[in-house]
């Protein structure tokens, strides 16, 4: 069973592209308690269009684990009126393609055959389910 553990959000620097007040959010998954993944999402609240670009990085997380151990997958996630939308996207439209902790960020072809793509899927499901500032953002034109 997942778990995330949820840092206080982050209200930063004016989108580059909008101006608008940018969010963003690390948190960390455990899976029956054991270290499982982080993400990190930002969203900004002035985009016409409302995107969530997010990264989710897998692998092994115990002490002794190193970045080398761990991957991460680049995500674009978006609401229609019926459902929620996630697509890969390269790594350099990461805004944590060099976080050194979450491993080397997998352009998109490489994630779309990664063993661990569908797991960072499932983990992207319960951020539209658990996490209250990522489905609040989504849902707000809805």
């Amino acid at each position: 069973m997942l778990n995330i553990e949820f840092e206080p959000d982050n209200q930063s620097e004016p989108c580059q592209c909008c101006g608008g007040l940018t969010t963003s959010l690390t948190r960390f998954v455990y899976n029956d308690n054991n270290a499982y993944a982080i993400y990190y999402a930002k969203f900004s609240n002035n985009h016409p269009e409302r995107v969530v670009v997010a990264t989710v990085s897998l692998g092994e997380w115990g002490e002794d684990s190193t970045p080398a151990q761990r991957v991460a997958f680049a995500l674009e996630l978006r609401a229609s009126k019926n459902e929620y939308q996630v697509g890969l996207i390269d790594a350099k439209f990461s805004p944590w393609q060099d976080a050194k902790i979450i491993g080397r960020t997998l352009n998109r072809e490489e994630a779309l055959t990664h063993p661990l793509v569908k797991e960072a899927f499932h983990v992207n499901d319960h951020m539209v389910i658990y996490d209250t500032p990522i489905r609040d953002y989504l849902n707000a034109n809805n």
